[in-house]
């Protein structure tokens, strides 16, 4: 059939375009397109995207179409289909009302606000000057103010806030920047603090904890220059020696604070205004920000209010960490403030805009040119994320650990926002609302849960009683097989084509039932085989050792037969009675749990080279052993401390026995810590690239994945890199989904829609 666009005589057209094209001023857009190309017809938003009809000559149509692909600066174009209608008689393009129907969109991500706007608000002659809540087309909240499809102002929490004259003259205005903008406003008819930027300004500077409702939650904000009060908000927010992300005024402060190359720089200032973690220049601020790393996380203002407060001379640097208490989700309302911050806040600042999706500030790690999510929030959820296989409509609730839930249906994955650890009810009733909300914005109605395969988490359990509730399949994914899904979708990796995966972390419920963290896993979304994993110890109190490192290293010193003294920490810092259960423990097997956790060996050697024996935050034992190890020079790859990899009936076994061995007599010769921590990762990475040159020459698999938690150590991961690239593998690492539990809901549904999830049981009718 002939290209329509070849034709002579003028032709209409029906046009579909889909991906993230609401709420990005792509009306307006497509508007200002039609008028420079000479087209007419109609534009118009509806549940399943947007909607064309453009009549004009075959070359301005082809021009027309062209446009269409780039779309505004905020849009992911993912798709234009177009088919040929009968032309009309017509005069001019416009934009018409969105009909309500079926389908399904993306909701874009908060964005950081505008250059433009920013230039009004400081204008003392703009009527917007001095406005907190200014936004436009460009900029501004969306997804956690979004209530429903399609985007319009009433799907929206500022339907509470109707446009006066001349706000509304701006929307209806083809020429304004603030057409069809939904969040717009201003201080006649718009959003309104109940406290000035003076007095919070004046908070800030006196040393006082001001709790400030933000975006997509509530923020506890102090001068971050003063470290009495940075340790009174750690007291009071029982935050132990968990880092707190730091606020800098402008790029100049940023650069005093932490090191920035053209990535990181390039992130740290782009629209979705992450938390970047960079290496820190400051040793004053490191100490009381962030004890015990080499790492400062570190973002610009993004919000209105965070320019105005600057602006009339806050500090500096401000910390600006999640309002709540350490594991409870955010707050969101003034009552949830009211009543869950007044104890850690002397002043506490509300606005009346409501926020309908709670979202945390996103956190991303910056290692060279590898930019890597650790926190996929604000500024990212929901965008979604291309699936390999067609999916079924169905949602995936992640692990326990930095939950995120994913709804897919078709081609497309959203990820929600950060939702926390779902140990408690509180975050799981959170994860409930972040279900119920993304579900119903992306109109899809699921036909199956999918959780974790552990049946102690309190999300397969959830879901256990959604699945029975709603008469739908409940799933279960084991957990490294998430991991290395993630990995592949991100990739946009093709099915069938078979991977070795390193999934590394510190907790994952085995197919076995014990506790596996550090496999080798050869396969693709339906299906992996564990072609390998780490010597299993036996560990003493199981997730009690988790808090405590010591313990591991009692259990790893046990396993590798090595005599040690007082002269080691592990023994020197074990209260006596404690020492003696363990050794029992050991000695006997009770109480004791099977692991392969790679997370735990890296607690071990933390513990025995005296890092860290107890722990105040998931992961802090190996942030620090990497912290230190970031400060050694890469060192002789031959003096690693390198595991053996054997072969057994089991597949290939990485043995850590001799790499424990290693640390004993480096504490013994009195080597330096640094030194030895880092002989330790190249050896973790030395064992990585042996065990895939094995591999490698028996199943031929040349491509490699790096995925679990513990690659979100980057000293660990570019050692890995290195030496893998140097031996011809490609290796995949993340770039776009945090290699941590984050990630697990996406490569959840990655694994269901390819048919490779085990059914758990639980399929009813609603007739029971």
């Amino acid at each position: 059939m002939a290209d329509p666009l070849t034709a002579e005589a003028p032709l209409r057209l029906a046009i579909r375009v889909t991906g993230v094209v609401q709420g990005v001023g792509y009306r307006p857009y497509v508007y200002a397109l039609a008028d420079a190309t000479g087209v007419t017809g109609l534009v118009g938003n509806d549940a399943s995207g947007v909607f064309v009809e453009a009549q004009g000559r075959a070359d301005t149509l082809e021009e027309f179409l062209a446009g269409l692909r780039v779309g505004p600066a905020m849009a992911h174009v993912e798709t234009v289909e177009t088919h040929v209608i009968d032309a009309i008689d017509e005069v001019g393009f416009r934009i018409v009302p969105s009909p309500d129907v079926d389908g399904t969109t993306s909701i874009p991500p908060d964005t950081a606000v505008c250059d433009d706007c920013l230039a009004e608000m400081r204008d003392r002659d703009d009527r917007r000057y001095g406005y907190p809540f200014i936004a436009c087309t460009n900029c501004g909240p969306r997804y956690t103010i979004v209530t429903g499809l399609p985007y319009d102002r009433p799907q929206t929490t500022m339907v509470d806030f109707p446009l006066c004259a001349l706000c509304q003259e701006e929307y209806d205005d083809p020429s304004s920047r603030r057409f069809h903008a939904q969040p717009t406003a201003c201080p006649s008819c718009g959003p309104t603090m109940d406290t000035s930027v003076a007095e919070v300004c004046a908070a800030l500077t006196a040393g006082r904890i001001v709790a400030i409702k933000g975006v997509g939650g509530y923020h506890l904000a102090c001068d971050a220059r003063s470290p009495a009060v940075v340790a009174e908000l750690r007291r009071r927010k029982r935050r132990g020696d968990k880092p707190f992300a730091l606020m800098a005024r402008d790029v100049t402060v940023a650069r005093t604070l932490v090191r920035l190359d053209g990535t990181a720089l390039e992130t740290l200032e782009s629209p979705a205004r992450p938390i970047v973690l960079a290496p820190s220049i400051d040793g004053g601020l490191q100490a009381a920000a962030a004890p015990g790393t080499t790492f400062l996380g570190v973002m610009l203002p993004y919000a209105p209010l965070h320019h105005l407060l600057f602006d009339a001379g806050a500090p500096s640097v401000l910390v600006m960490t999640s309002g709540n208490l350490s594991d409870e989700p955010i707050c969101i309302t003034p009552d949830e403030a009211r009543e869950r911050l007044a104890g850690l806040a002397d002043l506490l600042v509300h606005h009346d805009r409501r926020i309908h999706v709670a979202c945390d500030d996103s956190v991303v790690r910056a290692a060279g040119a590898l930019v890597q999510p650790v926190r996929r929030s604000r500024g990212y959820a929901p965008l979604p994320i291309s699936l390999p296989v067609e999916s079924p409509p169905l949602v995936a609730v992640g692990g326990e650990l930095k939950t995120t839930i994913c709804v897919a249906a078709g081609r497309r994955a959203w990820m929600s926002q950060h939702i926390g650890d779902t140990e408690n009810l509180e975050t799981l009733d959170a994860l409930a609302r972040t279900v119920a909300t993304l579900t119903a914005l992306q109109r899809v109605a699921p036909t199956a849960i999918v959780s974790d395969a552990h049946p102690g988490y309190l999300s397969r359990r959830w879901a256990e009683q959604q699945a029975a509730e709603h008469g739908i399949a409940h799933l279960t994914v084991q957990h490294h097989h998430a991991h290395l899904a993630s990995l592949l979708a991100e990739h946009g990796w093709a099915p069938g084509r078979p991977v070795l995966g390193f999934a590394f972390d510190g907790t994952g419920y085995g197919t076995d039932g014990s506790i596996w963290g550090g496999e080798l896993l050869l396969g693709s979304y339906r299906a992996v085989d564990r072609v390998g994993h780490l010597r299993p110890i036996q560990l003493p109190g199981g997730d009690a050792a988790i808090k405590r490192p010591l313990r591991t290293a009692l259990a790893h010193l046990e396993a590798a037969g090595v005599d040690v003294d007082a002269t080691i920490a592990t023994l020197r810092d074990a209260d006596p009675t404690e020492l003696a259960v363990i050794t029992r423990m050991l000695a006997t097997g009770a109480g004791c749990t099977p692991t392969t956790s790679m997370g735990r060996l890296f607690d071990a050697i933390a513990s025995i080279l005296d890092v860290r024996q107890d722990i105040d935050y998931e992961g802090q034992a190996a942030i620090e052993l990497e912290a230190l190890a970031a400060m050694a020079d890469e060192g002789d790859e031959d003096t690693a401390w390198i595991p053996s990899v054997e072969t057994s009936p089991d597949g290939l076994v990485i043995d850590p026995r001799p790499t424990i061995a290693a640390a004993v007599r480096s504490v013994r010769d009195g080597e330096d810590t640094a030194v030895a921590a880092r002989k330790f990762h190249e050896g973790i990475a030395g064992a990585v690239e042996q065990a895939a040159i094995e591999l490698r020459s028996t199943l031929g698999v040349d491509t490699v994945g790096l995925t679990g938690g513990v690659f979100a150590n980057a000293v660990l991961t570019a050692a890995c890199q290195g030496r893998l690239r140097r031996e011809g593998f490609t290796v995949l690492v993340h770039e776009r989904v945090p290699p941590n539990d984050g990630g697990l809901a996406l490569g959840q549904a990655a694994v269901a829609a390819a048919g490779g999830a085990v059914d758990a049981g639980h399929v009813r009718t609603r007739e029971g």
